[in-house]
């Protein structure tokens, strides 16, 4: 009996190890042509999702916006209100902003903002009273400028301008002192328009940037022609009114950082400050990051292990 016993065992392991070595010589075949038509069709699945993905996310900000792109990334420091650090609710070098159609929102300018009788008072966006606006210089095809709107000039039925958000009614020119302040030689003043006479409808313009923007009018007839004043568009000209057909869009919600990403690769990324490129590198960082760390939560091993 211990011989027979002996025998059958040798017999069934010979069995199992010949079934073994049939399914061990069919496997290849089949992996020779599974694994490398996974691989393609899940690197297809994948970039699918990824191109699916942005188009959904553009296709909203499109149809929320009504623009296309309905982003600009800001390349200068014009409108920082910090002289060395960027901040988030302020735009800065290498912010993308999402722009509105104007059509879609009424301008409201920083003297309306400020002035308590005006429906719009108290309006704010990006750290100040005001809309921010995205505007062509004289309507030419250079780079956009993305500025305040301080005051707009209307044209009178008499003849004169009228400036919502103030006193000022069918006037020829235009001298008045904003509640805006301006530090200078040390002190604080406010911002003034001298002898403006509108060349014609629009608004009149500013960086927030206190230092290199904020007291400095586009419009340099608009300050009595202060020379620390002033625009100029491609072809040289002095940057008038902002008309309505020359707005591009009026700034929206900021994304910071991102977009220095672009700034990276041309000559303004000097203006992108150090802890803009410290944030980018941690936001990357990170989604870089997060599919590692999703895959080393345990989800569910526990119950598995258990079993």
């Amino acid at each position: 009996m211990p011989y027979l016993l002996r025998g059958e065992h040798q017999q069934q392991s010979t069995n199992l190890q010949r079934r073994s070595e049939l399914s061990k010589e069919d496997i290849p075949k089949d992996k020779e042509k599974l694994p490398e038509y996974s691989q393609y069709k899940l690197w297809a699945r994948e970039l699918f999702l990824a191109f699916g993905l942005v188009a959904l996310l553009l296709g909203s900000m499109w149809i929320a916006t009504g623009m296309f792109p309905p982003l600009v990334v800001v390349e200068s420091g014009s409108m920082m209100h910090e002289s060395e650090d960027s901040s988030i609710g302020v735009i800065d070098p290498g912010d993308l902003v999402l722009v509105m159609n104007p059509e879609r929102s009424d301008v409201v300018t920083y003297v309306e903002a400020i002035d308590p009788s005006h429906e719009d008072f108290g309006h704010k966006s990006h750290g100040m009273f005001g809309d921010v606006i995205v505007f062509r210089k004289n309507g030419d095809s250079s780079t956009p400028v993305i500025h305040r709107a301080i005051a707009k000039a209307v044209s009178n039925s008499s003849g004169g301008w009228d400036i919502p958000g103030t006193d000022i009614r069918n006037a020829e020119t235009i001298t008045m002192e904003i509640d805006y302040k301006c530090p200078y030689h040390g002190g604080d003043y406010n911002l003034r328009l001298v002898n403006w006479t509108p060349f014609n409808e629009g608004f009149l313009t500013s960086g927030d940037n206190r230092v290199t923007n904020g007291c400095k009018i586009d419009q340099i007839y608009a300050t009595g022609q202060d020379s620390r004043n002033g625009l100029r568009d491609q072809f040289g000209n002095p940057v008038t009114e902002v008309q309505d057909e020359w707005v591009i869009g009026v700034a929206s919600s900021e994304i910071p950082w991102i977009g220095a990403i672009k700034l990276g690769f041309s000559d303004s990324y000097q203006s992108v400050t150090a802890n803009t490129w410290f944030n980018l590198t941690l936001t990357l960082l990170l989604v870089l990051a997060s599919p590692m760390i999703v895959d080393a939560i345990p989800f569910g091993k526990s119950n598995e292990e258990e079993e």
